[in-house]
Formats: structure tokens, sequence, C-alpha cells
């Protein structure tokens, strides 16, 4: 039987240009498909979202093709800068636009920080939670221009922390993504037992 590669969709949440979160974001996404991933990159400086209004929004062109990219993602990579303690403007839209659809998913975050982004990967964390996600118990953070730098990373922690969560996404990944699977398509009172027969 041939196992099905998980679907990761790597969101970049900054309009920068020169978004550094831009150049992690995408080191992540070559190293998944190295790894057997396939992946998606949203970058919201390419394809921008616009603010939720929940009058209008779902009503919008671009609603239904995002809606099918997020449906069809296992996991979400969510990458932002560190704006004030808080997520960026456009990671909070695109966040906005969704709810079930993130339901049994995994959510890995990165945060662009000079304070580590501690309170940047807490709100992530709570949006997983309060739409029913899982989330890694641990979030990846780095400083601009130490330890990346004009496009590129240089610092050898970061690398690092990048490829144990690459291998954790891989891994958790596979597994949360094949119990979803299992769960919209069973019986029994797990908790997606409320999400089989929109998935059906």
């Amino acid at each position: 039987m041939v196992e099905t590669p998980i679907h990761v969709l790597a969101v970049i949440g900054s309009l920068n240009h020169a978004s550094l979160t831009r150049t992690v974001i995408l080191d992540v996404a070559r190293q998944l498909e190295a790894v057997g991933c396939t992946v998606d990159v949203l970058d919201c400086q390419k394809e921008q979202i616009s603010l939720f209004n929940p009058d209008t929004s779902y009503k919008s062109p671009e609603y239904a093709p995002l809606k099918e990219r997020v449906d069809r993602a296992d996991v979400l990579i969510l990458g932002t800068p560190d704006y004030h303690g808080c997520m960026s403007s456009t990671m909070k839209s695109f966040l906005d636009h969704f709810w079930h659809e993130f339901a049994g998913k995994l959510f890995a975050t990165i945060v662009a920080s000079r304070e580590k982004g501690l309170t940047v990967t807490d709100q992530l964390r709570t949006v997983a939670r309060q739409c029913y996600a899982w989330s890694l118990p641990y979030g990846v953070s780095f400083i601009e221009n130490e330890d990346v730098k004009e496009g590129e990373i240089v610092s050898d922690s970061l690398e690092k922390r990048l490829e144990m969560m690459v291998r954790d996404v891989a891994v958790y990944g596979k597994v949360l993504a094949a119990q979803r699977r299992a769960d919209l398509g069973g019986e029994g009172p797990g908790f997606l037992a409320r999400y089989r027969q929109a998935a059906s």
C-alpha cells in the first residue's frame, strides 16, 4: 500500500518585499520536500488576503480557492514577524477566515522577533487550540540580521532548530493526518465525529 505524503501549507505572513520570514519559510519548505512532504507556499506578499470581514469575505473571489488550499493541508506552518508582541495583521486575517478547516491538523510556528517571539507563539498556539487543531509543543524564533542576513540563514543554531521542526512536522504530521482521516471516515465518539458530515 502506497502511503499518502503529508501535505503542508506554509504561510508567509509578511508583506515586506525583503521579508526574512520568507527566507526561513522557503528554507523549511525545501527541507520538507526533501523528506517526502508536498508543500504549498502561500506568500501573502504575492497573494494578498483582504482584511477579514464576516459580511463579505466568504463571498470574495479569493476565498474559495484559498479554502481549498487550507482544506488540502494536513499541516500548517505559520511564519510571521513579531509586531509589538503580536502576530502580523496579515497572519491574523488569514487565520480569521477559517475555523473548522483547521480541526485535527498540526500547526507549527516560526516567528521573526528580537524578543524570542514568545507572546506571538502563544497567540498562534491559542488559535490552534480554539480551532481544535494540534500544535507542536515548541515554536522556532529567529533574530533579524543575527540569525538571518540578506536572504540567508547564517546561524547554525537556527538551522538545527529548523531541522528539528522539519523532522517533527514530518513525523507527527503523518501520525495526526492518518488519524484525522480515520476519524473522519469512521464511526464512534471521537472529537472529529462532528466534522464527518462536512467532510463527506
